[in-house]
């Protein structure tokens, strides 16, 4: 009765070891998965090649160069008269039109100014009729006749004086920048010396736009981009260029407008040369400031017969493809090609191959191929079969090619 009873009480040291020879089991596991690879590296690789047909495409060399969206037209205004502003008539961000009002001084002296000139052109005009009336010399109808045209001279300058007293804007767009504020005192192209404290106002601060407001096209674009002095050569004006711009789906297009004759540094210290590439459509999805990659396109031939480049191999005898004489059984022979210019993964053929031929293209799988992987999954899914019936070992352990895991092969 007694021993019965023991022998269904199960000492608690039993638990323990069957959770111990679990986790040893999963140990195992780990080493045997992590091993595979390993002992199955003495196995050649398996082999998976693929063909491609040579043909013809239009074969492009292009140049990349990174850059800035930019307006293609910015003006700087000022005022060509001097005086005191008594008017701003825009903001930044202001549409405006050809020939609107933008700011204006006042041009009360100026007024006077013509009204001088007139009247002084109303006095030699009549001296020289008194003149020719009373029968005068020569001499004096000519020094009459050259007051008349000094006279109309001072008048046409103070008319011109007048209408530059009001600053107006000479293509349409957009302000972008107001450095003139009321009671700022202008004088010509020396910009603002006043105190004014509007928007941008300039106040003798050494401020660039000072004195000026800025307008800048609107719907017109340019990139503002630099191309490598290795590069650079190979750039002239009027090559088309493909436009990827930062937050626009579509490629832009434009043409290089100018390329820079002095090289600068970029952040690397690498020389580099500014090309200008014109925006060719109008846009209004573009904005200045904006980043932009560009594919300037060097040179373009259609009708090219090109390889892919991965089927192109090189020895000590020359270069050559495996060309695939039969399609039923994959037969190839090598086959020596004669290759020009490469683009992408497209290389241009000049002898050897024709339209139509099919070349190997080679690659690889994994170590032992997909036979080796499933023999693998099937010995795991013994594994865990034995785990969940008994918790150990497979009977013999886990068996790789026919020795136990662990066994050096």
């Amino acid at each position: 009765m007694i021993v019965s009873l023991l022998r269904r009480v199960r000492p608690p040291w039993r638990g323990r070891r069957r959770l111990v020879v679990s986790l040893a089991a999963l140990v195992a596991l780990s080493a045997v998965a992590g091993g595979w690879l390993l002992l199955r590296g003495d196995e050649p690789a398996a082999a998976t090649s693929s063909t491609a047909t040579v043909g013809t495409q239009t074969l492009r060399q292009t140049v990349t160069a990174a850059g800035t969206v930019a307006a293609a037209r910015t003006a700087e205004l000022a005022f060509d008269v001097s005086g005191t502003v008594t008017a701003v008539y825009v903001r930044p961000g202001d549409s405006v039109t050809k020939g609107q009002r933008l700011a204006a001084v006042d041009d009360e002296v100026l007024q006077a100014e013509l009204d001088a000139a007139d009247s002084a052109l109303d006095a030699a005009e009549a001296a020289r009729s008194e003149h020719v009336a009373d029968g005068a010399s020569t001499e004096q109808v000519a020094a009459d006749r050259a007051a008349v045209l000094a006279a109309e001279s001072r008048l046409v300058e103070a008319r011109a004086a007048v209408e530059d007293a009001v600053l107006r804007a000479t293509a349409k767009g957009t302000v972008t920048d107001v450095g003139i504020a009321v009671s700022d005192t202008v004088g010509g192209s020396s910009g603002g010396t006043g105190s004014g404290t509007g928007s941008g106002a300039g106040s003798g601060t050494g401020d660039d736009s000072a004195g000026t407001i800025t307008v800048v096209s609107t719907g017109a674009f340019v990139v503002e981009a630099t191309v490598s002095s290795g590069d650079v050569a190979k750039v002239t004006t009027g090559l088309q260029a493909e436009i990827a711009v930062s937050g626009v789906d579509e490629t832009v297009y434009g043409t290089v407008q100018e390329v820079g004759l002095v090289a600068e540094t970029d952040s690397a210290g690498a020389a580099v040369f500014p090309v200008t590439i014109k925006v060719t459509d109008r846009r209004d999805d573009l904005f200045g400031g904006t980043s932009a990659d560009v594919t300037i396109v060097v040179s373009q031939r259609a009708d090219v017969l090109t390889v892919d480049s991965r089927a192109i191999r090189t020895d000590g005898d020359g270069t050559y493809v495996e060309k695939v004489t039969d399609a039923a059984t994959g037969a190839s022979a090598r086959t020596e090609v004669e290759l020009g210019e490469t683009s992408g993964m497209a290389t241009e053929v000049l002898s050897g191959l024709g339209e139509g031929d099919l070349v190997v293209v080679p690659g690889f799988s994994g170590p032992g191929g997909a036979g080796g992987d499933r023999e693998m999954q099937e010995r795991m899914q013994q594994f865990r079969e034995q785990m969940q019936q008994g918790g150990g070992m497979p009977p013999g352990g886990i068996v790789i090619d026919g020795g136990p895991a662990g066994a050096t092969r």
